[in-house]
């Protein structure tokens, strides 16, 4: 039997800073997971989270 799809959905957001610039304070990439609800949020989402990497706050992109 297949398992019926939830309207909830599990996303990972990651840092575009860190994406982007290589001349940064260490290496790696910042990501937070999260979930957002498929019906009422069809488009990406952006968040401003905090990077441990960059050691300050940016928008953080939903990535697939």
């Amino acid at each position: 039997m297949a398992a019926k799809k939830g309207v909830r959905i599990v996303i990972t957001l990651e840092c575009t800073e860190c994406r982007t610039n290589p001349n940064k304070r260490s290496t790696g990439v910042s990501r937070y997971t999260t979930m957002k609800n498929r019906r009422n949020t069809t488009a990406r989402l952006e968040l401003n989270k905090f990077c441990t990497h960059c050691n300050k706050h940016t928008v953080h992109k939903e990535i697939k």
